[in-house]
């Protein structure tokens, strides 16, 4: 052990989606109010930390998101893994070789039924890529695939927020070029990725139902001809819908939906992060299935061979069917302090809730016996209208637990959330919000003699506008903030080791330090403490 013993908690605060840029056009951590992190960055130590691309494991350039972010923060290791994984596997051609992929094209080839797609609809490249899409599109039309329905799962999140219409042109030149008299290759239908499929932890079924509505049984708000004719008439009545709070519509011919998944079908889901894909998964594989009722009879599952890019839950195994095999997270935080004895308390809401326990404790669920996971629920409605979201009711809970824990690690949400919307103005409340909510943990912590870091997962709210000034709703590739509040005595037995590559990854170590563990006492995989 190292002479560091505080008598409180060591808190580790996720500010999610709240990177660092010097531009202040459209930057809402800068254009916000915030008396405590102004006062926090001017007395308490303070570095930036790397959050995408290569020192999270993703491909260079590529930005940040909050699973690869958590997974980082919690791991202490660089791990490769989400896209980077995948593209090796497409290089390498070994998803072709995989049995997954040969028994999704046999089982279309013996029963002359249909193959289908779908997933985040974008080269967003935080839960999929349409390069992937069209890669495997024309390996199946290689491999005497006749029949081919894409379901669209509209993005305007990770990309700019009125952009389907690029991605769709791109799709139907790309297919159009396989189609003749004997090939049969459309897009069926589509809906915005938060109204419509994409669901995370079970905040709204009725986002998956709607999806499910479509994909088997041709049901939804709007029918039309094509995909791009369905986007003008939804734009002509809406013009500043977002892609991703799109309605769902539904490809017709001759007033027949043309592509709805039947029993004998194949169908992949192309998203390889997870958290946006598993609830989709399970109404597709599960047996037993209560959220909604899937309109088969009893409820029965449909005889589809379901396969997912790779594997979305790793504690239940979903899907079971999968293009890649997962990333294994071994030696984690969150298994050292508990193998340790060392007491734990969690807590976000419900739409970031998977980050702070399953993806930042290596992608899994499992919890210790002195562990606490608390799952606040989210809002239904778009978040940029309650911009402040649940950050009061997280820290009145954690207020009233933080004493009986060692390690507490906390989420707020609002700057990815409300950063998503594009709106300025609610995204400077959601950082007003969260300030206001960290100066109470801060007069806790104070009180109980412990410390917090305070950092981020990616970056979003500093970046709202482009270069060219149009709405900005994706991540960034921006450092992000990491501040050391700490008013013991301990403060003055440590420095910051201001390494050149600093990243999420040196966290692990760095509260591991702070809970009294020296160095010798860690795993050889973690990267280095960013304390000395």
């Amino acid at each position: 052990m190292n002479n560091l013993n505080y008598g409180g908690p060591v808190v580790l605060v996720v500010m999610d989606g709240v990177g660092l840029s010097k531009n202040t056009k459209g930057n809402a951590v800068y254009q916000s109010h915030t008396e405590f992190l102004d006062k926090a960055v001017r007395n308490c130590e303070t570095m930036a930390l790397e959050a995408s691309g290569e020192a999270v494991g993703i491909i260079a350039g590529q930005m940040g998101n909050s699973e690869v972010g958590h997974n980082a923060l919690g791991a202490g290791q660089i791990i490769k893994q989400g896209i980077s994984k995948v593209e090796d596997e497409f290089e390498t051609g070994k998803i072709w070789e995989s049995k997954t992929w040969q028994d999704l094209i046999a089982n279309v080839k013996q029963k002359n039924s249909t193959l289908h797609f779908s997933g985040i609809f974008s080269d967003g490249g935080v839960h999929s890529s349409i390069d992937h899409l069209f890669r495997m599109l024309e390996r199946a039309h290689e491999e005497g695939i006749k029949r081919v329905r894409v379901h669209l799962v509209l993005d305007g999140r990770d990309v700019p927020p009125q952009s389907a219409e690029k991605y769709i042109a791109m799709l139907e030149d790309y297919i159009n070029s396989f189609n003749d008299d004997t090939i049969d290759y459309r897009i069926a239908d589509g809906g915005g990725r938060m109204t419509f499929v994409a669901d995370r932890y079970e905040s709204d079924w009725s986002v998956v139902e709607k999806g499910w509505n479509a994909f088997v049984h041709g049901k939804a708000d709007y029918y039309c001809g094509s995909a791009l004719e369905a986007i003008s008439e939804i734009r002509k009545k809406d013009p500043e819908v977002q892609d991703q709070y799109f309605p769902s519509f539904v490809i017709t011919e001759n007033n027949q939906p043309v592509g709805i998944v039947k029993d004998g079908d194949s169908f992949v889901y192309f998203d390889f992060r997870a958290d946006r894909a598993l609830e989709i998964a399970q109404a597709f594989t599960y047996e037993d299935f209560t959220p909604f009722n899937r309109g088969t009879e009893n409820n029965r599952r449909l005889n589809v061979y379901f396969a997912g890019m790779t594997e979305y839950n790793s504690d239940t195994h979903v899907p079971e069917h999968r293009l890649i095999e997962p990333v294994e997270i071994h030696n984690t935080l969150h298994e050292f302090l508990g193998n340790h004895g060392v007491s734990q308390l969690a807590i976000a809401e419900a739409v970031k809730f998977g980050h702070i326990t399953y993806y930042f404790d290596g992608n899994s669920y499992d919890k210790y016996d002195n562990e606490e996971q608390i799952n606040i629920p989210s809002d239904t409605k778009p978040f940029d209208e309650r911009p402040w979201m649940k950050a009061v009711e997280i820290t009145d809970t954690l207020l009233d637990k933080i004493a009986n824990y060692k390690f507490v690690r906390v989420n707020f949400a609002g700057g990815d959330m409300v950063g998503h919307s594009g709106n300025l103005e609610a995204t400077i409340t959601a950082m007003e919000a969260i300030d206001i909510q960290l100066a109470r943990i801060a007069k806790k912590v104070d009180e109980l003699g412990g410390m917090m870091i305070i950092t981020a997962d990616h970056g979003n709210a500093e970046e709202l506008v482009d270069a060219e000034g149009e709405t900005k709703t994706s991540h960034t590739t921006n450092l992000v903030p990491c501040i050391f509040y700490d008013n013991t005595e301990n403060r003055g037995k440590y420095e910051l080791n201001r390494m050149h590559d600093a990243g999420l990854t040196n966290i692990a170590a760095t509260i591991a330090n702070l809970l009294g563990f020296s160095k010798s006492e860690l795993p050889e995989s973690w990267r280095e403490s960013l304390i000395k």
